[in-house]
């Protein structure tokens, strides 16, 4: 006999469509929460602090500990992975915001040097010291939190850069997708980007766009995501406009004119009826992944290389505006939350 599923637990907060979730990498009970009011066209954005509390019966409760207020919208979030206190936001003004959670009012640190919306942080988790930014003006940044500018600026692509992530294998392995329908991985230990001292706000800006070590056509449209698998170190997912979300092993290159051009693709998941905007592994298993879409769905699948399509095994489908966000706790496996342009973050267990 199966057991009873546990019910869902949300949070709501009036006037702020959220963007982005993360799970503290120190705390197993906090989340961050990155909003925007007037779903992020216009307006000012709010950084929210929740707190997750077991309750009787398997059931939980979301607590809003505190919020920041923002002068605009914020796209995205990333824990600090060295000091258990302190994150960093991606603004739709191109600023960069370090915050620490023990103080009630302004940010310790602010960085303004990309020129349009800032959509993306990750914090890598083995160069702890050093964190990434991407943006609608095509750059990539990498950051040291205690340095007043960019340590390397790289024109990774032509046109906006939705997402870009540290290899959780790799120290020095950073993968992108862009509105180009491209997937690129570089691979920061060639020459090209070696830093040169980080004292002006473009320095190491001597990056080619074909400096990339592989570029995968993952598209014929815009790709929004992108996640490296945690066990399996040349594997990740991709998902875009249409509605597909593919796994890509890495291994497979070939060179071409502009590069080495590759990535295999083993696995399509096919169900979502609008554009994915959000990939996530499981952090405790290779073979699961969570998708977010504008169909006001999150989705989780298993994946089979031996068949070449995933398994569709959970549809979360409480939200009633896109859902642009989930994230798997670090901690409690099997525990999924995502985040909605309705303002509401959910925690349930698919």
């Amino acid at each position: 006999m199966s057991l009873p599923r546990i019910a869902p637990a949300s949070l709501h907060t009036p006037g702020f469509a959220h963007y982005s979730l993360a799970w503290s990498p120190f705390h197993n009970t906090r989340l961050a929460l990155a909003s925007s009011a007037n779903f992020g066209l216009v307006g000012n954005g709010r950084l929210h602090l929740v707190s997750v509390h077991p309750g009787p019966n398997g059931s939980h409760a979301i607590t809003l500990d505190k919020y920041y207020e923002t002068q605009d919208g914020l796209y995205d979030i990333a824990w600090s992975e060295i000091h258990e206190n302190q994150l960093v936001t991606a603004s739709g003004d191109g600023s960069i915001r370090l915050w620490d959670v023990m103080l009630n009012d302004y940010p310790i640190r602010a960085w303004q040097e990309h020129t349009r919306e800032v959509f993306s942080v990750d914090w890598s988790n083995i160069k702890k010291d050093t964190f990434a930014s991407s943006s609608w003006d095509g750059l990539i940044k990498l950051w040291l939190p205690e340095r007043p500018h960019s340590v390397l600026t790289m024109q990774a692509h032509q046109s906006c850069v939705y997402q870009a992530l540290f290899s959780p294998h790799q120290p020095d392995m950073l993968a992108s997708c862009s509105t180009d329908g491209t997937v690129k991985i570089f691979d920061l230990r060639t020459q090209s980007y070696a830093p040169t001292g980080g004292v002006a706000p473009n320095a190491g800006f001597n990056t080619p766009l074909t400096a990339a070590a592989l570029t995968i056509p993952a598209s014929t449209t815009e790709v929004l995501t992108i996640d490296w698998n945690k066990y399996r170190p040349f594997v990740l997912a991709s998902a875009g406009v249409d509605k597909l979300a593919k796994v890509w092993d890495c291994r497979m290159i070939k060179v071409g004119e502009v590069g080495q051009v590759g990535g295999q693709c083993e696995t399509q998941f096919l169900g979502h009826e609008y554009a994915v905007r959000k990939v996530q592994w499981s952090p405790h298993r290779p073979d699961v992944l969570a998708t977010a879409s504008y169909d006001m769905t999150c989705r989780v699948w298993t994946t089979d290389p031996a068949v070449g399509r995933g398994q569709l095994s959970y549809i979360h489908d409480s939200h009633t505006e896109f859902v642009v966000g989930c994230g798997w706790s670090i901690y409690e496996e099997g525990t999924l939350a995502s985040c909605s342009w309705d303002g509401r973050l959910n925690i349930f267990w698919p």
